[in-house]
C-alpha cells in the first residue's frame, strides 16, 4: 500500500551575514524525535508552500518572513512515512526567532551543521548549503 505523501514547507533562516541558520530540536516524541531540523511544517488545503513557510515561522519561531526564496524542493520516503518538501532561503525577517512551542532553538554556524543531527532527508540540503556558504566565501 502507498503511503500518502505530505507536503512540507522550511525556511532556512539566514543571520544577516548568512554565515549562520537558525536551528530547532525536533520534540522527543515526534517523528525523528531529538532531531535538529529547519522550522516548517505541513502545507494546508489551498495553501502554496510560499504561504506555508511564512505562516509556520510565525507559529514555530515568532518571526515575520518577508520574500522567502526557493532553494531547494525534494521528496524523501522513510519506511513509515513518505514527505514532499520545498526548502525556502530567509534573509529578510522581522523578530528574533526563538523556540515558540517550547522547542530548543539555536545559530549555528554553516560550517559546522555537520555536527548537529540531522534527519536522513535534509542531507542534500546540508550539501547545497555547504557548497552555497563555499561560494560566497570565495566572492
Amino acid at each position: 500500500m502507498e503511503k500518502k505523501r505530505v507536503h512540507i514547507a522550511a525556511g532556512i533562516i539566514l543571520n544577516h551575514n548568512e554565515t549562520e541558520v537558525y536551528i530547532t530540536q525536533r520534540d522527543a516524541n515526534s517523528h525523528k524525535g531529538g532531531f535538529w531540523e529547519f522550522p516548517g511544517g505541513k502545507v494546508e488545503t489551498g495553501e502554496t508552500a510560499e504561504q506555508a513557510v511564512i505562516r509556520e515561522l510565525v507559529e514555530e519561531v515568532g518571526i515575520q518572513a518577508h520574500r522567502p526564496e526557493p532553494f531547494l524542493s525534494l521528496n524523501h520516503d522513510y519506511p513509515e512515512k513518505s514527505l514532499s518538501f520545498d526548502f525556502f532561503l530567509i534573509k529578510d525577517f522581522e523578530g528574533m526567532p526563538f523556540g515558540k512551542e517550547g522547542q530548543k532553538g539555536l545559530w549555528a554556524s554553516i560550517s559546522e551543521l555537520n555536527q548537529y543531527a540531522f534527519p536522513e532527508a535534509n542531507s542534500v540540503v546540508l550539501e547545497k548549503l555547504f557548497d552555497r556558504r563555499n561560494t560566497l566565501d570565495r566572492q
